[in-house]
């Protein structure tokens, strides 16, 4: 995606936001669930403060991962037994 339509949809750019995504311990040890969980807990508080535009590109970024996951390139959940 063109580095522009990324930071306007997503406030960055999202490759990079997937990339780290897939390196952080809350993935590892959880799962994409848990990343989008905190995306919306993460919505919740911008929406609260007023900032609407930050919103809706957490909600772009929490849509973005379940996509995803519904394409087989984000493990929805990391059993327990196997965690990182």
């Amino acid at each position: 995606m063109e580095r522009e339509k990324s930071l306007q949809m997503f406030g960055c750019d999202i490759d990079k936001f997937l990339e780290n995504t897939k390196n952080s311990a809350s993935y590892k040890m959880s799962g994409a669930y848990m990343i989008v969980a905190g995306l919306m807990s993460d919505t919740q508080e911008l929406i609260l403060c007023g900032d609407d535009e930050g919103a809706r590109q957490h909600l772009n970024l929490a849509k973005m991962v379940l996509f995803e996951i519904m394409d087989g390139n984000l493990i929805a959940q990391v059993p327990r037994d196997q965690a990182a």
